[in-house]
């Protein structure tokens, strides 16, 4: 069996998403074989996010400062706010470079089995940024599982009352897409959301 000190760090190591027990331990190896080029530098990287990185107070993103830098850019859009799950989902758009409005990030998806509900989520601050006058569309950017469009109707129904357009992305089939690799829910949606060709 490893020291006790490896131990903690294989157990820590398997909480993070997509490593099991034995990705965890490989992982740890690996780090404590390179420990000057890799674990030493990843220390040091953790302690810096640990006391520098914080939640933004208006959108939910993480960043170095409060407000984020998406936030306090004057360059963008605040006429529109695009609702996202997660802090990965906000990224992914950034990434495409399409979207130039402002974030809300709810921190998950409503689930009755999880136990979440609209108070464990940033619904009600979600409700306050939609009432303002300069907002005048909120896109709907959760996932297309039950629990994404689940939340994505109750949050329709809890933006009645606001003066916005209320919008959701496009689902069906992806850029480049073969028809016979797709599932039978995006072939569905796919067909469901066709438009004319001219």
């Amino acid at each position: 069996m490893a020291a006790p000190e490896i131990e903690q760090l294989i157990q820590l190591l398997s909480k993070l998403p997509g490593l099991g027990p034995r990705s965890a331990r490989r992982a740890a190896l690996h780090l404590v074989k390179k420990k000057e080029v890799l674990l030493a530098p990843l220390a040091q990287a953790l302690a810096r996010v640990e006391s520098n990185v914080k939640t933004c107070s208006v959108c939910g993103n993480i960043d170095a400062a409060d407000p984020c830098e998406i936030c306090t850019d004057t360059r963008r859009d605040d006429s529109i706010i695009c609702v996202v799950q997660d802090v990965s989902d906000l990224w992914a758009l950034e990434r495409s470079g399409n979207f130039k409005g402002r974030y809300h990030v709810l921190g998950g998806t409503l689930s009755a089995l999880d136990g979440i509900g609209p108070e464990d989520l940033k619904i009600d601050t979600l409700v306050q940024r939609a009432s303002d006058e300069a907002v005048k569309e909120v896109i709907l950017a959760t996932s297309a599982t039950v629990d994404g469009q689940t939340t994505a109707h109750y949050i329709a129904d809890c933006l009645e009352n606001c003066n916005v357009q209320i919008s959701g992305l496009a689902h069906g089939v992806p850029v480049g897409g073969e028809l016979d690799y797709l599932d039978d829910g995006t072939l569905s949606a796919a067909m469901s959301a066709r438009h004319p060709m001219s």
